[in-house]
């Protein structure tokens, strides 16, 4: 915290790369209340919870003589922060379910300018489909990635029913091997296991992030444009409960599910669009937290030298999107089952840790703007990025309003796709961020759960004893 009031705090790599000439990567936040907005109430929570939560949403950016960028804090005018977008009244819950979507769509082409603190509010007042107002909260990504932010908003909501209870989070699985008990013997084959995949991950990362790039696709434009162009959303809500009863039947993960969802989904979506497609060789990148604990911690305890601290602390996986002839003939099921795969493959090598040295070593020799394209070149040559982030199990209130819902995206990834996934009261809210005119949100919406339907039918048909 001293180094924050000295203003001596460094920007991390990625904080680097997130504002650069390459990229503008932001997080953007819905929150849909169930009752309109009380702008007293509203500013207040804005001023004496949100503001003090971390240091970094009163600093800017500034560079000091030797050329490197640290955080510096400012005085915050919360009004500059602060926005009504002016919307006719008196329209219908669709009607402003589209200004809703250009307003967000407009939000997220929007650049942060560099001397004030980059976050701002935008509060959306009219009732929508999904709620009787929205909240639309924007912060740069410089400023921390998907768990931090979510790490401030848990410390800054209440459960509805009760607020003096702790909130609780979905039960997380651990995927790692438990391999203490084995002899040294039993270890060389996974050493070399772990070598070769480290080897062929780092060699294909580089790969895919400097020459060959996916094919042009409905769902890859190839436009030097993306992430700078306008978004439509598509939103889906999956219930928890039926993807664990997929993940019973086949013993892998709630998040193995999701990523099979989409990309079996993403594959029908394609296939009806360009028949050719369904054999493209497209990749996704998914967001891999590299923290040592995944489990949210408080805000006191990121401080510092903690295991999960504050800041941006990710990698890309690059996973392909399995290709079959027939998506809509072939098992749902090899699609949740192929990405279980290739992800354990991934996470189970030192592919990250090589790559984010190569960025290390790229930032010292040729500065940060190299390192910046290095990175906007593994988002562009790639077709999707999916990120996930763990919510609440129960209702929460933020400034005394009831959320029903909320979900998040990310502009700026120099892609035409961008698929993130958050829990919350039971649910996954899957939300696609959709360069306009690319895609339908409708069919590529209805895509995403004709195959969320069709897994669970596949596993109903799995015995329960058949182990994969």
């Amino acid at each position: 915290m001293e180094n924050f009031r000295e203003g001596l705090e460094p920007v991390s790599p990625y904080g680097h790369y997130f504002n650069s000439s390459e990229l503008c990567v932001s997080i953007i936040g819905v929150f849909e209340s169930e009752i309109p907005i009380n702008l007293v109430h509203a500013m207040s929570w804005l001023q004496n919870v949100f503001l003090p939560i971390n240091p970094r949403f009163s600093s800017i950016m500034v560079t000091n003589k030797e050329g490197e960028k640290k955080w510096k804090m400012v005085e915050v005018k919360l009004e500059d922060h602060v926005h009504i977008p002016i919307i006719p009244t008196g329209l219908s819950p669709t009607l402003y379910d589209e200004h809703l979507d250009d307003c967000i769509s407009n939000i997220g082409m929007e650049r942060f300018p560099q001397n004030k603190p980059m976050w701002e509010v935008h509060i959306f007042n009219h009732p929508t489909s999904n709620a009787a107002a929205t909240l639309i909260i924007k912060v740069h990504h410089a400023l921390g990635d998907g768990y931090s932010i979510m790490s401030a908003l848990l410390s800054c909501v209440q459960r509805a029913d009760n607020p003096s209870l702790p909130l609780t989070l979905p039960s997380r699985r651990s995927t790692e091997a438990q391999s203490g008990n084995k002899s040294a013997w039993a270890r060389v084959p996974q050493l070399f296991s772990l070598v070769f995949n480290t080897a062929s991950d780092f060699g294909w990362s580089f790969l895919k992030s400097t020459l060959v790039e996916d094919d042009l696709t409905p769902i890859r434009s190839g436009d030097q444009g993306a992430g700078f162009l306008p978004l439509t959303l598509s939103s889906m809500t999956f219930s928890l409960d039926r993807i664990k009863h997929i993940k019973t039947k086949l013993g892998v993960t709630v998040n193995d599910i999701i990523v099979g969802i989409i990309f079996y989904g993403t594959r029908l979506c394609m296939q009806e669009i360009s028949h050719k497609s369904s054999n493209s060789d497209s990749t996704a990148l998914v967001l891999l937290n590299t923290r040592k604990v995944r489990n949210y911690k408080s805000i006191k305890e990121m401080v510092g030298d903690s295991e999960a601290p504050w800041g941006n602390r990710i990698a890309f996986l690059h996973v392909p999107i399995p290709k079959f002839n027939d998506p809509k003939s072939s098992n749902p099921l090899e699609y949740v089952l192929e990405a279980q795969k290739i992800i354990k493959k991934r996470r189970t090598s030192l592919g990250v840790y090589f790559t984010d040295r190569l960025l290390d070593i790229v930032k010292k020799l040729k500065g940060p703007e190299a390192a910046a394209r290095y990175v906007h070149g593994t988002l562009r040559n790639s077709s999707m990025t999916i990120s996930n982030m763990i919510g609440p199990m129960e209702q929460v209130t933020m400034a005394n309003h009831p959320l029903k819902g909320f979900y998040f995206m990310t502009p700026g990834l120099a892609q035409n796709l961008t698929i993130t996934i958050v829990s919350y009261m039971g649910n996954l809210r899957v939300t696609a961020g959709i360069e306009k005119g690319l895609l339908d949100p409708l069919k590529f919406k209805s895509c995403m759960e004709n195959a969320f339907q069709m897994m669970l039918k596949a596993a109903d048909e799995v015995p329960t004893h058949k182990k994969f």
